[in-house]
């Protein structure tokens, strides 16, 4: 519960910064937001790699992975198109067929897809549930489901910026990424120690960043490759040792705290700005104007439609009892690091306005709950026993 609370009060704490520090810093402020936005991606791609070292599956018994796939990709997909739909239905009179508020909609509402595997799986350890079906099932799931947010975000990013022939070159990067993981999954016997994982994390920044910069001086836009895959596969091709040191686990948490401070303090300005932003109308930028008494009723109700979607797991497994069934998709609720990294992506894109305050806001809302869904997990877990 003591890492919930620290998360959520770093984004909010974040939060706080950057609404603040523009004024403060005046023109030393884009110096500073370059420092911190190549922190953030490396901060990013140190929890990747992590989820991808507990990428472990039996490649031999690949088809018996198919369903859970399936299940992950709907308990992605549905919180996404719910809440992308909600954001449509916010828009301005006449925006719901408009394909470019579409376009924002669908990369900014892709936050509620990903369950949080670091925090999901460090909870369920902590109430005793590592050695359950419950536990091993939601494991899976939620990678699956991390893995298929990022996957989404090749086709997210063509919509954003078109199908420009760059992106073909990015498009060949992540498949022959993808066809490396699975072929070298776990074979590299790499050191593992918290500071080993920084180093990989600093150069896959460094290469991404390397890329771009280098591609931009022959092509117009670059050649620009998220960290989230790269980091993912190069977790995935490393032999999990499952011998984390208590320091490598403090300083993982120190990481994941620093990240959550960083994704709040690269917000940009929305406190004075749900009117206007930099003198453009909210309207204009395809954006509902809102009081902060309707964002905290949105942010409600954002949470509750995510939270259906991710319900969808009671539709399958029924060799299995309900109570396990509902834990699983409880587990699901939790929300983290991949979903803050989709909003950072988002911000990226000049994607601002109240439904980026309503994602953020949800977010924390759902990082303040997430004790009481693993409570909630474990009570489920333990009636299944009983019963």
């Amino acid at each position: 519960m003591k890492k919930i609370v620290l998360f959520s009060l770093c984004l909010v704490v974040g939060l706080v910064f950057s609404q603040l520090l523009p004024d403060i810093l005046g023109n030393n402020y884009d110096n500073f937001k370059l420092v911190s936005g190549l922190t953030l991606s490396v901060a990013l791609s140190f929890i990747m790699i992590n989820v991808g070292r507990e990428f472990d599956l039996d490649k031999k018994k690949w088809r018996s992975y198919s369903l859970d796939y399936y299940v992950a990709m709907m308990t992605a997909a549905l919180p996404w198109i719910f809440v992308a739909v909600y954001y449509m239905w916010l828009m301005p009179d006449g925006m719901f067929w408009n394909w470019d508020a579409w376009k924002n909609n669908l990369l900014l509402s892709r936050f509620a897809a990903p369950t949080s595997a670091g925090i999901l799986f460090t909870m369920l350890a902590a109430v005793g549930l590592k050695s359950s079906w419950i536990y091993k099932k939601i494991q899976t799931l939620a990678i699956f489901d991390d893995l298929d947010t990022i996957l989404l975000m090749i086709p997210l990013q063509i919509l954003m910026v078109g199908l420009q022939w760059e992106l073909h070159i990015v498009i060949f990067v992540v498949f022959a990424l993808l066809f490396l993981g699975w072929k070298k999954l776990n074979a590299f016997q790499l050191p593992q120690r918290w500071y080993h994982i920084a180093l990989y994390a600093v150069a896959v920044v460094f290469l991404s960043e390397a890329i771009y910069h280098t591609s931009k001086m022959v092509f117009t836009n670059g050649i620009h490759i998220e960290v989230l895959l790269p980091a993912f596969v190069l977790g995935m091709i490393i032999r999990n040792e499952h011998k984390e040191r208590e320091s490598d686990h403090s300083a993982s948490n120190l990481i994941s705290y620093i990240f959550m401070f960083l994704v709040g303090m690269s917000m940009p300005v929305f406190i004075n700005q749900l009117e206007s932003v930099n003198g453009e109308s909210v309207g204009s930028m395809m954006q509902p104007v809102m009081s902060w008494g309707e964002i905290g009723l949105h942010v409600i109700i954002v949470t509750v439609l995510s939270n259906i979607g991710k319900l969808y797991p009671l539709l399958h497994y029924r060799d299995r009892k309900f109570s396990e069934r509902l834990a699983i998709s409880i587990g699901m609720f939790t929300r983290g690091e991949v979903g803050a990294g989709i909003i950072f992506i988002a911000i990226g894109y000049n994607i601002g306005g109240p439904l980026l305050a309503i994602s953020v806001l949800t977010l924390v809302l759902n990082l303040v709950l997430t004790g009481f869904f693993i409570v909630l997990v474990r009570k489920l877990a333990l009636k299944s026993v009983q019963g």
